[in-house]
């Protein structure tokens, strides 16, 4: 239940990193809430049941919350596991 009284965001849910992945685990966080993201930085390790493949901002901004800590297992793809917004002040 989100309500507008939220800044501008986007909700981050665990990407497909390869054609058969219907789930993943968080190896590793590599940015830290309040971090400045850009687009191609890693946000943090993901291993699939083949490899461990980092997973790389499209967005750019602040990661604002991680909802899914380091070591998370059978993660579904999609599942939102972390939130990015526009500005630093928003962060928090």
């Amino acid at each position: 239940a989100f309500s507008s009284d939220y800044p501008p965001h986007t909700a981050l849910g665990m990407p497909s990193l390869s054609p058969t992945m219907s789930q993943g685990n968080i190896a590793e966080w590599k940015k830290k809430e309040g971090d400045a993201v850009a687009a191609g930085d890693v946000l943090c390790e993901v291993e699939t049941d083949k490899a461990t493949i980092e997973w790389e901002s499209v967005e750019e901004g602040f990661l604002a919350k991680v909802l899914l800590p380091d070591g998370s297992k059978d993660v579904p793809v999609g599942q939102v596991v972390a939130v990015l917004c526009e500005e630093e002040a928003d962060v928090g």
